[in-house]
């Protein structure tokens, strides 16, 4: 598996790539750590008016930041390197959600990590628009970062879909060696009309296929607002990570976008949520 990491100077960040070592330790993985440099004309443009830095000022400046996130990053990668994870700091230019999504697709990534909730480059208002963007149109699954925390429960909000489903099948593979206690959560929504003997369907569909790889979940079912439900179950209980798919049954007009439920979650809450999501079959042009 190959994971990249966005970081910054920002302790956010940094508690995102030490948590996904943690994730990963002793498992077949290679870590990189991107940190995406600004470009200068996007800092101050010729018409921008900055007394204090002439242009080689401003270039020595943005190679300094660099090399310290580099340095920061590098220290940080120790801690996969404990966990027998090959880790390794990249510095990228350009804009940060661009350059991170063309990364992760020609490098062939299996997974983009962020840290959130941090005054960054990387952050904005709530969820940040670096986050939103990569959200929306990564290909593959996107894990945000909160803080860091040993994984020991694990909740999969699980609707039955196929995406969905490869979600459980990746954590699943993703969790093989740590073997948390994982719960799947299946919410009836009224709105849908889902009768109970259904969600009861669907939960076995979701408990046989982690039982396939060798885990034994705990089931439950609520009824309500999916989102709400959701919501409700962590703040009652100690989870360490979230998971769902990007989509329900009903995908969204675009498919690029991920669905407004996963969306509200990930600005809903505080713990790591890991939004599955695999277009390999169906690329949608950015």
């Amino acid at each position: 598996m190959k994971v990249l990491v966005g970081v910054d100077k920002s302790p956010e960040s940094h508690t995102a790539l030490a948590y996904v070592c943690h994730l990963l330790e002793h498992f077949d993985a290679d870590v990189h750590a991107i940190y995406v440099k600004p470009d200068e004309v996007q800092i101050a443009p010729e018409s921008f008016y900055a007394p204090f830095f002439s242009k080689e000022g401003l270039e020595r400046w943005l190679d300094s930041e660099a090399l310290q996130v580099r340095t920061g990053a590098a220290s940080k990668c120790e801690y996969c390197l404990a966990g027998k994870v090959p880790c390794e700091p990249l510095i990228a230019e350009g804009d940060p959600a661009e350059t991170i999504l063309e990364q992760a697709e020609d490098g062939k990534y299996d997974m983009i990590v962020l840290g959130s909730h941090g005054l960054s480059y990387l952050r904005g208002f709530l969820l940040g628009t670096v986050h939103a963007k990569i959200l929306h149109n990564a290909n593959k699954p996107v894990l945000i970062v909160r803080d860091f925390r040993e994984i020991k429960k694990v909740l999969v909000a699980y609707r039955g879909s196929s995406c969905d489903q490869q979600a459980l099948e990746f954590i699943a593979r993703l969790l093989a060696r740590k073997r948390p206690e994982i719960t799947i959560l299946h919410v009836q929504e009224a709105r849908d009309g889902e009768n109970k003997k259904s969600a009861e369907a669907c939960l076995i569909t979701g408990h046989e296929t982690l039982r396939t790889f060798g885990h034994e979940p705990v089931i439950k079912t609520l009824r309500g607002d999916f989102v709400d439900e959701i919501l409700k179950e962590v703040r009652g209980s100690l989870y360490d990570l979230i998971v769902l798919g990007a989509y329900g049954h009903r995908k969204p007009r675009f498919l690029q976008l991920i669905s407004d439920e996963a969306l509200n979650l990930v600005r809903s809450t505080t713990l790591p949520v890991l939004v599955f999501r695999d277009n390999s079959s169906e690329r949608t042009k950015r």
